[in-house]
């Protein structure tokens, strides 16, 4: 998919990349500070002996990590434990202010941005900006103005943005930084082509682990260690924690249940192959499913804009019908949702999970969607399966993918 690189045009890639490492700095932390950092991210301020217990070394030693990160100028005292008559022992939390990470989120036709500091929080406004995407080198050149554009308007400055990372649908191999369906003209992996044009250290990841991601530190899931994130949107995908940490597979491509293969309904899924889950359960096909109940005579308050203004129907239209109550919305999604669930119950069956988080743009829907799936998870999952299982839907809702890249950039930035 990525082209060959012969001869001079492999002496220039390797030229590009040399200059691009010699302009970003590069930060090694040792094991001690990134799993003390890591705690302080996953369950926020916390005293010297909380930590030592949870690392599992001795107090000086720790105290030494702790005096050495106050020094590199990320942590610092933000307190005293409570209910302490004498002698309170410091609380020691991140310092936000200490650096930036930039995140975008690729939707079909968008592009969303936003900025976030050392200890999570957005403090530039996420901005959606409409996005025509083609895979040419002008389109990449449009691309790479409009993040120098936002990271202007953000008003960080732009050495305080300690690495960015790209929320992208489909197979993303993040260890290598490759895409193999956006931007593929790029004559190096994508993430190398993004380090080097905008001259900050760059990585992507799949858009359904970024939310899961997202979700898993900051949304509904918070605190809990083995999660099943659903992204329900044109496809279908899922992203999986296991024991606090992000299950990737190995080149990145875990969680592609939308194309194993369920129905013998010749429908040609967009992968090429017909049969696929997604082509009875997805945002795709509540759209094909609700213009057939439109031609076949269904009344809607969709059915001027199809019948008589002759114009074509979106998934946005359906959500927004829904919102209005339009009842053969509604009945159409129900008739997805029920077919969603009877095939999450064999995801609930094999991973046994805390909690199964309904995201993605169709969760929008609210109970609409997520009360099928439930009927159909209960009515062919096992019981004592289940009834461990809590079923709830993303808090992040369409900021999801944003938060999760930014966070996958912090990630990153502390444990690459």
């Amino acid at each position: 998919i990525m082209p060959s690189l012969v001869g001079s045009e492999m002496c220039i890639r390797d030229r590009n990349i040399c200059m691009a490492k010699s302009i970003i700095p590069r930060t090694k932390w040792s094991a001690s500070k990134t799993a003390l950092l890591n705690l302080l991210i996953e369950h926020g301020g916390q005293t010297i002996a909380e930590l030592s217990n949870s690392l599992g070394v001795s107090v000086p030693y720790t105290t030494k990590t702790l005096n050495e990160l106050i020094e590199d100028g990320l942590i610092e005292v933000t307190g005293k434990k409570d209910n302490y008559s004498k002698r309170a022992p410091k609380i020691y939390d991140l310092i936000a202010s200490s650096g930036y990470f930039l995140g975008i989120d690729t939707g079909k036709q968008s592009l969303t941005f936003g900025i976030c500091d050392f200890c999570g929080n957005m403090v530039a406004e996420p901005e959606l900006i409409h996005f025509d995407y083609q895979d040419t080198p002008t389109c990449f050149d449009r691309f790479i103005t409009l993040i120098n554009e936002y990271i202007q308007k953000s008003g960080i400055e732009r050495d305080l943005i300690k690495k960015a990372c790209m929320s992208i649908g489909g197979r993303v191999n993040p260890e290598i930084g490759c895409a193999y369906n956006y931007f593929t003209c790029t004559e190096m992996p994508l993430a190398e082509a993004l380090t080097e044009r905008l001259y900050l250290p760059f990585c992507i990841d799949n858009d359904t682990r970024c939310m899961t991601y997202g979700e898993y530190l900051k949304g509904v899931c918070k605190g809990l260690r083995n999660i099943i994130f659903v992204n329900i949107s044109w496809g279908i995908g899922i992203g999986i924690i296991f024991d606090g940490k992000l299950y990737l597979g190995k080149s990145g491509f875990s969680g592609e249940i939308g194309h194993m293969h369920i129905y013998n309904n010749d429908i040609i899924c967009h992968c090429g192959k017909t049969g696929c889950m997604e082509t009875e359960t997805s945002g795709s096909a509540l759209l094909r499913k609700m213009k057939e109940a439109l031609e076949n005579g269904g009344t809607s308050v969709l059915s001027d804009k199809v019948k008589n203004l002759h114009q074509e129907l979106t998934l946005q239209d359906i959500l927004d019908a829904i919102k209005k109550e339009d009842v053969l919305s509604i009945e159409t999604l129900e008739k997805v949702a029920v077919e969603l669930g009877t095939n999450l119950a064999d995801i609930i069956n094999i991973f046994n999970p805390e909690m199964l988080v309904i995201g993605g743009d169709l969760s929008v829907t609210g109970a609409y969607l997520t009360q099928p799936i439930c009927m159909g998870i209960k009515k062919f999952s096992l019981n004592m399966v289940n009834e461990d299982s809590q079923i709830a839907t993303s808090t992040l809702k369409e900021h999801a993918g944003l938060i999760g890249a930014c966070l996958m950039a912090r990630s990153k930035y502390l444990n690459d």
